[in-house]
């Protein structure tokens, strides 16, 4: 698959693809992480997922008979995808069938991941949900501090920026964390960990 990819690097706040956009290629993480996103009925922007480095997005412009992009996707760093445009990748697939089952794999990881997000939004507190996402992309990140904002954060638990800081300014007062504009230092994971359950 990297052979048929073209290389492509993104700013910070550089929009990928916008929601509607003509939907023509799966990318594949390099580097950075990227922010899926949609605009609701309402006109409030969610975050749907992130996407970091061995990670992808754009799976259903190339398994699908969909022209346009159903969301929009962002770079919340600097950083760089390797591109498969559906033709190239069409190609692929006929010359190698097991590329079909990588594909595959990647959808249904992808709905296994939404359902269990699906679940927690309706039996787990926002509270919780805001602690979970912040582990999740404390483990992604390591010992380096999260560049996210409230705003954003909010947005990946399903709950409002009002809440996230609540909560993050509770456990900045506990010690677990310190905040910082637009970053976030995990300063003791496990006992996050305890609350997040």
């Amino acid at each position: 698959m990297l052979s048929a990819a073209r290389r492509r690097a993104f700013g910070r706040g550089e929009v990928v693809f916008h929601d509607g956009d003509p939907a023509d290629a799966l990318h594949l993480v390099v580097r950075g992480r990227f922010a899926i996103r949609i605009v609701t009925p309402l006109g409030d922007t969610v975050t749907l997922a992130l996407r970091g480095p061995g990670e992808s997005f754009g799976e259903l412009a190339v398994v699908s008979d969909e022209p346009y992009r159903s969301a929009t996707v962002e770079s919340l760093d600097v950083g760089e995808t390797r591109a498969i445009r559906k033709p190239d990748l069409d190609a692929l697939r006929r010359e190698h069938p097991h590329v079909t089952e990588l594909l595959i794999a990647l959808l249904a990881d992808e709905i296994r991941a939404t359902n269990e997000r699906l679940v927690e939004a309706i039996t787990v507190d926002a509270g919780r949900r805001l602690l979970r996402r912040l582990l999740d992309l404390a483990a992604d990140a390591g010992d380096e501090p999260l560049r996210i904002t409230q705003v954003e954060l909010a947005s990946l638990a399903g709950t409002s920026r009002a809440t996230a800081n609540r909560v993050l300014r509770a456990e900045e007062r506990r010690g677990t964390l310190q905040l910082t504009r637009g970053q976030i230092d995990v300063l003791d994971r496990k006992q996050l960990e305890r609350r997040a359950r």
